[in-house]
């Protein structure tokens, strides 16, 4: 792919031999953010596991304790008070087959679907719509769930879903450059926590192959993920 001269001019400024600390890298990212839009900063991390075997997947969620920076549209398929619940917390759209039917004529305006067990047999139907997009309720997830006001604010606030995709890498949503440091840093000490935490037992070796920072149109700058905490402390 041919690279723009911004940029080029961006990757100069990192040295590709050597191992940021998440400071660092953010640092650089942030100085060196060329585009007209705020952008994401993302996080790439290559896991040491098998992504062919069950047993040693890694999926779940995790509330970044800063949000994303971006608006998420959540629905909910609910009925009678858990409807109603769902809409006093914030839900964009709340229905049952009403809702459904709506989907399946091609409206896709949201970011994430929460559903109550008892509807899950219906919405059951939209799977090829949804599960390919990465949005059909999982109670793995935590988004199959009689909680669904509980679940639609956490959502809203930035709670995000994480899976390996089939390289065994995580990509996540950090927040944006016009963020502080601080807040991005403590956004990127409670997802490496949380993906430290849920390592399956069955993973071998090295878990923590690779993590990498980058913007939606930056260069990716290779992170020391050793030290997970004390990189804190460095945050201006």
């Amino acid at each position: 792919m041919k690279k723009g001269k911004k940029f080029k001019e961006a990757l100069g400024k990192v040295d590709r031999d050597k191992i940021y600390s998440p400071v660092e890298a953010l640092k650089i990212l942030k100085e060196v953010s060329f585009t007209k839009f705020d952008e994401t900063v993302e996080l790439h991390i290559r896991l040491g596991i098998d992504s062919k075997q069950a047993s040693q997947q890694v999926r779940g969620s995790v509330s970044l304790p800063h949000g994303t920076g971006k608006t998420i549209r959540v629905v909910v398929f609910a009925q009678g008070d858990k409807a109603k619940e769902a809409q006093e917390a914030g839900a964009d759209q709340v229905g049952a087959a009403d809702l459904i039917e709506k989907i399946e004529k091609g409206w896709l305006e949201f970011e994430a679907a929460v559903a109550t067990p008892d509807l899950m047999k219906i919405v059951s139907k939209l799977g090829k719509v949804l599960g390919p997009r990465g949005l059909m309720p999982n109670p793995k997830i935590g988004t199959v769930t009689m909680d669904v006001g509980k679940v639609v604010s956490e959502l809203k606030k930035g709670k995000v879903e994480y899976r390996t995709d089939k390289f065994g890498i995580i990509h996540l949503p950090l927040g944006k450059v016009s963020f502080d440091l601080k807040k991005l840093l403590e956004n990127y000490v409670v997802v490496l926590d949380e993906i430290v935490k849920v390592k399956p037992s069955a993973a071998k070796g090295r878990y923590l192959r690779s993590v990498t920072l980058t913007t939606t149109m930056g260069p990716g700058i290779k992170i020391d993920s050793s030290k997970i905490k004390e990189w804190l402390e460095e945050a201006v």
